[in-house]
């Protein structure tokens, strides 16, 4: 005998984005939030220079760096802004790179295999776990991800890097910068970008540098060629230019004007300790429904690494985690794809080097009972995938 299908819940989300870059815009944005952008003008003219300075300044009170660190705005998302790092610092000190999701492995073969003779050790872990930090050596350079965006596994704090390190810390924030408290202290190189937390536009990318950084780029030559993009010196001093508003390609002002509006409302929310609390808040609403649910679970077994912005997510149901990963990518597929025909969840399918599952963003840009009114939806999708599934076998 046939079953009916369950009843679709009543409430929707008031917004059906949880993509985890570009990420939902903040909560009240409108396009009338851009109508003083810099649009057909210079970013080398007066008004292009000061909005470009104006980001920098806000980024810098926003997440409350010391003053005399230096906030740039780099081409290419936060890759372009790592990649730079990259190039431009690395050589005088072999390096350790950590990896444990799709982004940190790329570091790890611009470490080593692109960056030669570079001499560099690697440590990578399965999506789901960390490596182990403790292998890090301070006389080295070390390069990390601060939070996995394809695994959903965070660095659970800043313990473990030394304050008198000889080498630098070189950290890729792009989902925990505006989001998580961050040890600036112990960072000598941050990166991240306008389109995660702050809900901003792509192809920009923020970078952080400490006056170790600094002095870094002013004493060393790089033994590889370093590309026009990626130059953040000039006649073997530090191109000042970078770090107050003169961005080395054209930046769109309409992105920067996006941003200068995101961080007026990161403001509004309470800064960047505001900021946190509403991703704890949206990490708690998502995790309630977890912990109560039999059929999904986390891709991080360990509750201190899980990330509270990009939460990853995997099968436990047995008739589910018994098939091949490719036919758990269809179900996953077919159950994304149904909330997407509802409107009511875009982009929530886990990343594509990733195991099959979910991948739901709860960074501040997200209201937490748009992710409680998700989960109902997901317990219905699932339960229609599920009968499918159970009729098919």
């Amino acid at each position: 005998m046939a079953v009916s299908p369950p009843a679709k819940p009543s409430a929707r989300p008031r917004s059906p984005n949880f993509s985890c870059g570009p990420c939902a815009k903040y909560p009240g944005w409108s396009l009338e939030a851009l109508k003083d952008a810099a649009l057909g003008r210079s970013h080398r003219a007066k008004v292009g220079k000061d909005k470009l300075k104006k980001a920098i300044e806000d980024t810098k009170a926003l997440l409350e760096l010391p003053k005399d660190y230096l906030v740039g705005i780099m081409a290419a998302s936060d890759t372009g802004a790592v990649e730079a790092a990259l190039w431009s610092l690395l050589g005088p000190r072999p390096v350790d790179v950590f990896a444990w999701e799709s982004f940190g492995k790329d570091w790890v073969t611009d470490c080593v295999k692109q960056l030669k003779p570079l001499e560099a050790r690697s440590f990578v872990a399965d999506f789901g776990q960390l490596p182990d930090l403790k292998q890090a050596n301070f006389d080295h350079d070390v390069v990390f991800t601060w939070n996995g965006t394809t695994s959903g596994v965070i660095v659970p704090n800043g313990d473990w890097i030394k304050a008198d390190r000889k080498g630098l810390t070189i950290c890729d924030a792009t989902s925990s910068a505006c989001a998580v408290p961050m040890p600036w202290d112990k960072l000598d190189v941050v990166t991240f970008s306008w389109q995660k937390v702050l809900g901003g536009e792509a192809q920009h990318g923020i970078l952080i540098l400490s006056p170790r950084a600094v002095e870094r780029l002013e004493n060393h030559k790089p033994a590889w060629p370093v590309p026009k993009i990626f130059r953040l010196t000039k006649d073997g001093k530090l191109n000042k230019g970078i770090f107050e508003g003169e961005t080395i390609n054209t930046p769109s002002m309409l992105c920067v004007e996006d941003a200068l509006a995101a961080m007026n409302w990161a403001r509004s929310a309470g800064g960047s300790k505001g900021l946190a609390q509403r991703t704890q808040n949206n990490f708690k609403a998502l995790k309630e429904w977890v912990d109560r649910t039999s059929w999904i679970t986390y891709l991080c077994e360990d509750a201190a690494g899980r990330s509270p912005t990009s939460v990853c997510l995997k099968p436990a149901d047995p008739a589910l985690t018994s098939l091949s990963k490719d036919d758990q990518s269809t179900f996953f597929k077919k159950l994304t794809s149904m909330l997407e025909t509802e409107k009511v969840a875009y982009d929530i399918n886990s990343y594509r080097d990733a195991p099959p599952g979910l991948r739901i963003w709860c960074g501040a840009t997200v209201e937490a009972d748009d992710l409680k009114a998700l989960t109902a939806w997901l317990d219905w999708a699932y339960a229609v995938c599920r009968a499918e599934l159970k009729a098919a076998a």
